[in-house]
């Protein structure tokens, strides 16, 4: 009778146990296989899954985190500044009242191999250049002056941009010392004196200044046997500044004060066999000028010249 009573007491804790949430919880885990998930296993390839990274977020691996991290806090370190060697072996330190003391031209300037940015800067002065300078890029500053040291054993300057700027004054040598000189622009300053140029120029552009009557030297454009392009707008000038190279394609001389024309200005009346096939551009809309008064000035011409006819 007491066997009997224990053997119906082991069945009913066992009916308990088995009836419990955490024993059937314990059996689904136990029981779980692939027919649980949604997703196909067998179709899966954990190695070649592609990711579109502008749908979902991906886990990154956290050591390329780090990695990441460290290469972020490096670029934040402050710049340390390099001095620049100068061709006229000056410091390399722009030092004026609207600059920087102390700081080095390419890091206020853009220094892209051998071209030089200084564009839109407030400078009162041109600053000190790497030696390796090959164009340099002033416009819409406050220069006053070019003096003699400005570009001083600059030996492969080719382009000087000096648009809108306040220069009154170039010094006479400022430029003749730079034997690969070739485009020189100074437009839109107060320039009453265009200063000596070698003669490798390629491109003059001296328009909107103040040079007048007296302010270009005689036959200053001769020896220019590679000069392409002069440009004299708006200068008060009153005549045509010959001799001009038979290279010149193109001369603009607008809005002057030029009233007359020699017939020999472009061409030569002791040889009509002459021909100046390479200057197809010429301008001198806004003078004073009739140019049917001339009509053997333009015999040598590819294109006649213009300007007013009556």
């Amino acid at each position: 009778m007491r066997m009997l009573a224990r053997l119906v007491l082991g069945l009913f804790v066992l009916k308990t146990v088995v009836a419990s949430p955490r024993f059937s919880r314990q059996v689904d885990l136990d029981s779980y296989d692939s027919t649980n998930y949604d997703v196909d296993l067998d179709n899966l390839n954990l190695e070649n899954q592609e990711y579109d990274y502008e749908d979902g977020l991906t886990i990154d691996d956290p050591q390329e985190q780090e990695e990441e991290e460290e290469e972020e806090e490096e670029e934040e370190l402050p710049l340390k500044p390099q001095l620049i060697p100068q061709g006229s072996g000056g410091s390399g330190v722009l030092m004026g009242p609207n600059t920087q003391k102390g700081m080095p031209t390419c890091l206020l300037c853009t220094c892209l191999g051998g071209s030089v940015y200084c564009d839109d800067l407030k400078l009162d002065h041109v600053p000190p250049l790497p030696k390796e300078t090959t164009h340099f890029y002033a416009r819409y500053n406050r220069i006053t002056k070019i003096n003699k040291s400005d570009f001083a054993f600059m030996n492969k300057l080719k382009r000087i941009d000096l648009t809108a700027n306040e220069i009154t004054s170039i010094d006479e040598k400022a430029f003749i010392g730079l034997p690969e000189l070739e485009e020189l622009v100074i437009r839109e300053n107060h320039i009453s004196q265009l200063p000596a140029l070698p003669e490798t120029m390629a491109l003059i552009d001296a328009s909107h200044n103040n040079i007048g009557t007296k302010g270009i030297h005689k036959e200053a454009f001769k020896d220019m046997t590679s000069l392409l392009y002069l440009y004299l707008t708006d200068n008060n000038l009153d005549y045509i500044p010959v001799p001009l190279p038979d290279s010149l394609r193109s001369l603009h001389l607008q809005r002057n004060n030029i009233q007359m024309m020699h017939e020999d200005t472009f061409c030569n009346l002791k040889d009509f066999n002459y021909i100046r096939n390479a200057l197809e551009d010429i301008r001198l809309d806004g003078n004073p000028i009739n140019l049917s008064r001339t009509p053997q000035a333009y015999i040598c011409l590819p294109r006649i010249p213009i300007g007013d006819l009556i």
